[in-house]
């Protein structure tokens, strides 16, 4: 179930407590899931009975419980429950392949999964100060808008921006001065980076330099530092780039090994390997549920795509998609250690099942920093 899917059914339970007489409200437009804050459990948490206990004149906890009866007879999900104030925690259900379809869906989008096909028909124009971090960002916004089906984005600067802007950090600007009216317009202005630090940010390349700008929201500072250019964790580029050509690797040693990648329940996950090796999915035990446990970060995060590209480019925030591509790297690192057999052991369903998902969250991984105007290298 995606988070667009479990948003509606949780809408959905919304309407069947107001029909029966439990709730008395007026049904939203929408419901907001996303991953569970501090104390919270589960795979998503939503706050919507937070906001129905006011009109509903009754407590959120008691709206939460209401809501929670109807959520656990719904398909795919797996139990929900009620923490602090009245945040409901659900938890999914991995039933009929539910995550060898999503996987399936990734490698079949390749790097525009999460992107729609159909264009708007409406064009948009971005304006801003001719300053880097405010080009790059509007160029990346761009990208965005293009990916959730603008047809026509252009981009317009107070000024001509330095040509050493397009050709070491890859922007363009297509006007110069005020935009025109016929289109929808929207002023991007971030915290600007000083002009006397320019020349830093020129100095990481392309790059470093681009996630330098972009990683931080719009209404932070930029850090320069040359952090940006070290190959080690604590560089959030690096890890991002980094599983994505470990992805790449797998692949390829698959290749070697005679097998390639099979979409498959996670429940295929688990293995039949001998006793006391680790031959699950970033657990040591041979049980399907800790293989649950192990890959459902990743497969929460490979679902949500798509919900970050839109966000991202309705509010103007590419940060979010970086900040989002770490999660997917942080997530797939630990599981790629038992990708491939071990010794002699023969390639199982198993394997072919764990290397499709490595290859999802690579082609996340490249398809999120291609739309960050960033590379994504097979070898690193």
């Amino acid at each position: 179930m995606t988070p667009a899917e479990l948003s509606r059914t949780v809408l959905h339970a919304v309407r069947r407590a107001v029909d029966v007489g439990e709730l008395r409200v007026s049904v939203p437009e929408r419901v907001v899931v996303g991953p569970p804050g501090p104390g919270g459990c589960g795979d998503y948490a939503t706050n919507v009975a937070l906001q129905l206990a006011r009109p509903a004149g009754q407590p959120a906890q008691h709206v939460a419980r209401v809501l929670r009866r109807h959520l656990v007879a719904c398909d795919g999900i797996d139990d929900v429950s009620v923490t602090g104030p009245g945040f409901l925690n659900i938890r999914l259900r991995d039933s009929a392949g539910g995550s060898g379809r999503l996987v399936a869906d990734v490698l079949r989008c390749g790097p525009r999964y999460g992107h729609v096909e159909q264009g708007s028909g409406r064009g948009v124009r971005l304006r801003c100060p001719c300053d880097v971090r405010a080009v790059v960002v509007a160029d990346v916004i761009a990208r965005l808008l293009q990916a959730q089906g603008h047809d026509d984005v252009r981009i317009s600067c107070d000024g001509p921006p330095p040509t050493e802007w397009a050709s070491l950090l890859g922007v363009r600007v297509e006007a110069f001065g005020p935009c025109d009216a016929s289109s929808a317009q929207a002023d991007i202005r971030p915290v600007p980076v000083p002009a006397s630090r320019c020349p830093e940010i020129l100095a990481l390349g392309r790059d470093a330099g681009r996630w330098a700008l972009l990683h931080p929201a719009g209404h932070d500072r930029v850090r320069i530092s040359d952090e940006h250019l070290v190959q080690r964790e604590s560089n959030p580029l690096f890890r991002v780039r980094y599983a994505h050509a470990r992805t790449r690797a797998l692949r390829r040693n698959a290749v070697d090994l005679g097998f390639r990648a099979e979409p498959g329940p996670l429940s295929a996950l688990a293995d039949d390997g001998p006793a006391g090796t680790t031959d699950t999915v970033g657990a040591s035990d041979t049980t399907g549920a800790s293989d649950t446990t192990a890959a459902r970060p990743l497969l929460t995060a490979l679902a949500d795509h798509p919900r970050v590209l839109a966000q991202a480019a309705a509010h103007r925030a590419p940060d979010r998609l970086a900040r989002h591509l770490v999660t997917v790297a942080d997530a797939v690192l630990p599981l790629l250690p038992a990708v491939l057999p071990l010794g002699e052991e023969k390639p199982s369903a198993a394997h072919r099942a764990r290397l499709a998902l490595a290859e999802a969250a690579g082609t996340v991984l490249a398809g999120g920093l291609s739309l960050l105007g960033i590379d994504a290298p097979d070898h690193l």
